[in-house]
């Protein structure tokens, strides 16, 4: 036992000298964070989750592992803030082969015809010293309805991956997939019409 805890601090003190003080570095407060424009990190740290309930019994979830876009961020003023997301539809996917692929055909996303989703922002609003709430179009297939996102600001530092500064965001929202027109599935009595997401972005300052 003595020795399995010495290999353990071993690894410990070698992975602080990697990646020095990584987490210490992350500043959860907004206003130092340069205003700039930003991207979504292109390595797959931003993804978008959502659930439905599943014969009124449990969640099921998926994800969309494709995601891309700007924010162009003002801490100060966060009003002034705006974003612009694309979601590749044919990224989606769910525990079931099965599913995955009808999820990607006529009946739901029709990937063929419409190979994005698309939220661009209208409005931002503060809520509290990290939190605020983002107001929007969301566009899925050829419907294009409001959506609002209640957000969490999780923190900025400079990344220690690569150059300039990074954010990260954590995001909520409800919509009803019948708004949308998703509900021409067989199995859509089988299911909830209100679809949880769950939102992780990353972002990273533009290189100038």
């Amino acid at each position: 036992m003595r020795r399995f805890e010495i290999t353990v601090l071993s690894l410990g003190i070698l992975l602080s000298a990697m990646f020095p003080a990584a987490a210490q570095s992350v500043s959860k407060d907004p206003v130092r964070a340069p205003n700039d424009a930003y991207e979504v990190d292109p390595h797959g740290h931003t993804q978008v989750l959502f659930s439905i309930l599943h014969l009124g019994l449990t969640d099921y979830y998926g994800r969309f592992d494709k995601v891309s876009g700007t924010l162009n961020y003002d801490g100060n003023q966060p009003e002034r803030s705006s974003l612009s997301i694309t979601i590749d539809t044919s990224s989606v996917n769910t525990p079931s082969d099965r599913l995955t692929g009808e999820l990607k055909g006529m009946s739901v996303f029709n990937t063929q015809q419409f190979p994005t989703a698309n939220f661009k922002s209208t409005a931002v609003t503060r809520t509290g010293p990290d939190t605020g709430r983002v107001a929007g179009l969301l566009t899925i297939g050829n419907v294009t309805k409001p959506v609002t996102l209640d957000v969490t600001f999780n923190g900025g530092e400079q990344n220690p991956m690569g150059n300039g500064y990074a954010l990260g965001f954590r995001a909520t929202a409800t919509i009803r997939r019948s708004d949308f027109g998703l509900n021409a599935m067989s199995w859509s009595t089988y299911v909830g019409n209100d679809v949880h997401l769950i939102i992780e972005a990353m972002f990273d300052q533009q290189k100038s």
